[in-house]
């Protein structure tokens, strides 16, 4: 797996391929799709993900994109950091990795882009943003979603720390994120209110595959539990 080429930008989804790719100690090459020129959106990389989203991932077996994709695929090939398939945990593993790429994820990317998905008004996409941001006791939204996930972990525990899933770099990033994203609308988000996941951010941060990243896209010291914004050598990361 020599061959493998992760197309990123800085402090984007692609940041949770990269964890897993280091924490795997696996080589791989990086190509920046540089957001600030909106390359995302030009015929080159549209070539190799038509849905124009970050991250893509090139293998030997071709191109991976959609994060969970691509860490199940990354998890399968190498048997580590996901149970296998034949392992009683897997279906658990899966409900909760799903969750987190279909449900949290998506919701935050709802709440950093509304533009993209109730028009230009403002007053709707400040709508649909504060309706994702407050706790809801009818719908699961980012506070609901997390609160599960927090519950889940705190119930069962998680992998050992010395083999952390990709779920736990993927909840970590996502983690980041809300503490970030959007500028000036972070007030909702309180990583104190969710401890189990809490834990797992901290002990993220110890391990080497953390340290290699956070140079490699600017992340500063504590990159999951008190994040600042991404200072990276290349690229943007908005």
């Amino acid at each position: 797996m020599s061959d493998l080429i992760l197309h990123y930008a800085p402090d984007n989804a692609s940041l949770i391929v990269r964890l897993v790719l280091e924490e795997l100690r696996l080589p791989y090459r990086t190509r920046l799709v540089d957001r600030a020129a909106c390359e995302q959106w030009g015929s080159a990389y549209r070539a190799i993900n038509p849905a124009g989203l970050i991250p893509a991932l090139e293998t030997p077996e071709g191109v991976i994109f959609e994060t969970a994709a691509i860490l199940l695929w990354l998890a399968d090939r190498q048997g580590a950091m996901a149970p296998r398939p034949d392992d009683p945990a897997r279906a658990d593993f899966l409900k909760w990795l799903l969750f987190t790429s279909n449900t949290l994820h998506a919701q935050l990317r709802m709440s950093f882009y509304p533009e993209k998905y109730v028009g230009p008004e403002e007053t709707v996409q400040t709508a649909l943003r504060t309706h994702l941001q407050r706790a809801s006791p009818d719908h699961i939204t980012l506070p609901g979603a997390l609160a599960l996930l927090d519950e889940a972990f705190a119930r069962t525990g998680d992998a050992p720390l010395t083999k952390p899933t990709v779920l736990d770099y993927y909840i970590a990033s996502l983690l980041r994120w809300c503490a970030l994203y959007p500028k000036g609308h972070t007030a909702w988000f309180d990583i104190n209110a969710y401890p189990a996941l809490e834990d797992i951010a901290a002990d993220l941060e110890q391990r080497p595959a953390v340290r290699a990243v956070q140079e490699a896209e600017g992340l500063g010291p504590t990159p999951f539990t008190f994040p600042r914004h991404a200072q990276p050598p290349e690229g943007s990361a908005t």
